[in-house]
């Protein structure tokens, strides 16, 4: 069902600036900040963003989970950003994954939305993530020719480990 619009929930001016951010991103997210949201997303939006409050989000593939936990991560990272805090290095965020293919669909939507917002760093690290960042470039080009090259994405094993990012995706064996 839909709930209410993003900008009927009272959020705070950085949430706002993300999905204004979503929007500029062709709606990559699949949230557009005049469209209403689904009610889980409307709620969970509401409860972590206004509220402050943790949560579990439990419903079917497809039905826009990831919104209901990154929205609240972008948001957090903005404040950090405004606050002037961000640019320390440090893992602020971990999406931990079942298996690769789900961590390598995320970091294609990382790309696109995080393009504009280049001080926030993200990156993949599981078992086919190359050590050298040489090696991880071409890996990149040779995986990916069509997708862009934002520099903002850490590739390599060795750029995450001297300044980790601020949202890591893995799995749970790594």
């Amino acid at each position: 069902k839909p709930g209410k619009k993003f900008v009927d929930l009272g959020l705070p001016p950085a949430a706002l600036d993300i999905f204004a951010s979503v929007s500029a991103a062709k709606g990559d997210l699949g949230l557009l900040i005049h469209d209403p949201p689904y009610q889980h997303q409307a709620l969970s939006t509401q409860l972590s963003l206004v509220d402050g409050r943790s949560l579990v989000v439990m419903t079917g593939t497809g039905s826009g989970k990831t919104e209901c936990f990154l929205l609240p991560i972008l948001n957090h990272l903005l404040r950090e950003r405004e606050a002037g805090t961000l640019g320390s290095a440090g893992v602020r965020a971990l999406l931990l994954y079942p298996m690769n293919a789900l961590a390598n669909d995320q970091v294609k939507r990382l790309r696109r939305l995080l393009e504009p917002i280049p001080d926030i760093t993200f990156g993949r690290y599981v078992g086919e993530t190359e050590h050298k960042h040489s090696r991880a470039e071409l890996e990149f080009r040779r995986r990916y020719p069509h997708e862009p090259r934002v520099p903002n994405e850490l590739l390599s094993r060795e750029a995450m480990q001297a300044t980790p990012p601020h949202i890591l995706l893995t799995n749970y064996a790594m």
